[in-house]
């Protein structure tokens, strides 16, 4: 079989070739970078939607294995947890931590796994991205608020910190991602097929969201100031995409999980850093530029480290 031909080249190809696109039409200036914020906008609150409600209305929650999501938390907690003590437990440490663990498993975790392992992988990573943001970014915040020491304005301890906890959770649940995923579930247990006058525009729908949120990392990295914080971008990226799939991997193992639904957590570990965590630090006003070159390098890097575990994979498990 030539190189050409192999399930994991073919998977990956277009996806960095799609990111690669991105790339050239952000520094050819084809796409502005006031722009981004808008399509960003367009992917997450109309495209990304359609697709993880249409998705999900075809399963059956009695059907869904939990393990692979205990497996993946089992693994990503505890290494956050750990980078924060390395870190140090201040704002910016926990950030950084933070970019060391979350992945983007919406714009690029859901095209790749949908080229590499079809539907039976999407729905391990929806199921996976429904509690995802809820639970790093609630555990996040809270450790942020504890390392802080901050209070209500009236003096009363920890009052701030309930606050911030569950603007987290209020923020992870009433959102573009988990709730079509929600409402996609309640459907399909209802037993009624999507209308075909509004299936087919979720299909349409559904299928525009790859293509165009892969272009879109490639714009917002080609908009990456990353040079100016390497150190750090490289410590991040290499607890994201190196260190993190293999404790994910060795977790699903010890959880007796095996064959695709192991494959897909190892991927979706090893995707690169997430937009939310740049979200998370413009919320706190730290890390900000550190976080931008870290997410900028992961994604960069990503095609070489992608296709190493894709790779690897395929042989452990195929």
């Amino acid at each position: 079989m030539s190189v050409a031909d192999h399930p994991v080249f073919q998977s990956l190809a277009p996806v960095f070739l799609l990111i690669g696109a991105g790339v050239l039409a952000g520094r050819r200036g084809w796409v502005a970078a006031t722009a981004v914020k808008d399509l960003s906008n367009l992917v997450f609150l109309l495209l990304i939607p359609a697709l993880l409600f249409r998705t999900m209305s075809q399963v059956r929650p009695e059907a869904l294995d939990w393990r692979p999501i205990a497996a993946y938390f089992s693994a990503a907690l505890p290494w956050l947890l750990l980078q924060m003590a390395w870190r140090g437990w201040h704002a910016r440490g926990i950030v950084l931590a933070l970019g060391g663990t979350f992945s983007n498993l919406v714009m690029i975790g859901i095209a790749l796994i949908t080229l590499a392992y079809g539907q039976p992988g999407v729905v391990t990573l929806l199921t996976l991205i429904a509690v995802h943001a809820l639970i790093l970014l609630t555990v996040a915040s809270v450790a942020l608020e504890l390392a802080e020491g901050r209070t209500s304005p009236g003096g009363e301890p920890g009052v701030r910190l309930w606050r911030a906890a569950w603007s987290a959770v209020r923020g992870s649940v009433i959102h573009p991602i988990p709730l079509p995923i929600a409402c996609g579930l309640l459907w399909g247990q209802t037993g009624i097929a999507l209308p075909t006058v509004v299936d087919k525009p979720l299909h349409l729908l559904g299928q525009a969201f790859g293509p165009l949120a892969l272009v879109l990392v490639g714009i917002s990295l080609a908009y990456t100031p990353w040079r100016a914080h390497w150190r750090d971008a490289v410590s991040v990226t290499v607890a994201k995409n190196l260190v993190l799939p293999v404790l994910v991997g060795a977790s699903a193992w010890l959880w007796g999980v095996r064959g695709l639904p192991l494959a897909v957590l190892v991927v979706a570990a090893g995707v690169p850093v997430g937009a939310n965590v740049f979200l998370f630090a413009q919320r706190y006003r730290v890390a900000q530029a550190e976080i931008t070159a870290a997410t900028g390098l992961s994604t960069a890097a990503g095609v070489l480290t992608l296709s190493a575990w894709m790779l690897l994979l395929a042989r452990f498990t195929g």
